[in-house]
């Protein structure tokens, strides 16, 4: 019998802790998996973690992580997938508030053929505010990463452990991972859950944004250009010192026929910027090249499924 690791990440949710706990036991007692649960309280300031102590006593199968301060989900998933043991993971963040019943149809989609499930909340009962940022990051995901999912962020997902032991997940990297999966040539797909009503933070500072756009932009780099970065920064670079190699040549002419002066004008600064803004990326992408040379037999940017040896 297969076993599940259940990972979740807590936060002062102290209100919540004893359904949410009731919850998952059955839902994975009426399941066809070995099971243990993994609980990593992210910090809590309230009684989170007393009250998990409190109905575990009688568990074997509970683990319980503390963390000495809140170091956030990523970290929190981290330290729970390095406790767990489980063949099958299944993470959530208890901030987004599921029902666990709906769990299953996370674990029927991985049973048809998929090597990971991600959650889409739905319908959502969290803010307005959430939901609109929350549709402006994953419409921006899909479109730059080609990764059909609705709710990428939702903070639930079950998926394979060789998955996850194919794939390099750190910083707030979680976030990706079904990116980084389909870009390994895993199967994802995704299975609606129920988000269950009540209090959630609101995400209203603009450095939270600016955070997970910088995101996007370093998983589509890392995953399309890791081990060609000459192709991403030189075209770029070449981009930038050929429109401004063309304005410099047009006011050389333009001097040298005395069509008029040149000196202040501001597209004589354009134009110098653009070649110095250009050869400098041609030069970062020269020199990544060159750190990608030398280490490039420990780098591997392809995942293997299975070998078949012939006969000998």
């Amino acid at each position: 019998m297969k076993k599940i690791s259940v990972i979740i990440s807590l936060y002062n949710i102290e209100d919540h802790i004893e359904s949410l706990y009731n919850g998952l036991t059955t839902f994975l007692k009426n399941s066809n998996y070995s099971f243990e649960l993994v609980f990593v309280d992210d910090g809590s300031l309230d009684a989170t973690y007393q009250k998990i102590v409190k109905l575990s006593k009688d568990n074997p199968v509970v683990s319980l992580i503390k963390m000495r301060s809140q170091f956030g989900e990523a970290s929190a998933f981290t330290a729970g997938l390095k406790q767990s043991t489980g063949d099958v993971i299944l993470y959530f963040t208890a901030r987004v508030k599921i029902n666990p019943d709906y769990l299953s149809a996370l674990i029927t989609k991985l049973e048809q053929g998929n090597d990971l499930v991600v959650g889409w909340r739905y319908p959502r009962k969290d803010s307005k505010l959430n939901q609109i940022i929350s549709k402006m990051f994953n419409a921006i995901t899909k479109k730059l990463s080609k990764v059909k999912l609705h709710d990428i962020n939702s903070g639930v997902f079950v998926t394979k452990r060789e998955v996850l032991d194919n794939i390099n997940v750190y910083g707030d990297m979680h976030n990706f991972i079904p990116v980084l999966a389909e870009r390994q040539g895993y199967k994802i797909d995704e299975a609606k859950i129920e988000q269950l009503p009540g209090k959630f933070r609101k995400s209203k500072y603009f450095r939270e944004y600016l955070q997970r756009l910088l995101d996007i932009i370093t998983v589509i780099f890392l995953t399309n250009y890791s081990k060609k970065p000459i192709h991403f920064l030189g075209f770029v670079g070449a981009l930038f010192t050929l429109t401004g190699a063309v304005i410099e040549i047009y006011l050389f002419v333009y001097r040298l026929l005395l069509l008029g002066p040149i000196a202040g004008r501001p597209l004589l600064l354009l134009g110098a910027l653009l070649l110095v803004i250009g050869i400098q990326l041609i030069s970062i992408g020269l020199l990544g090249e060159m750190i990608i040379f030398t280490h490039a037999r420990d780098i591997k940017e392809y995942n293997i499924e299975e070998i078949i040896e012939s006969d000998k």
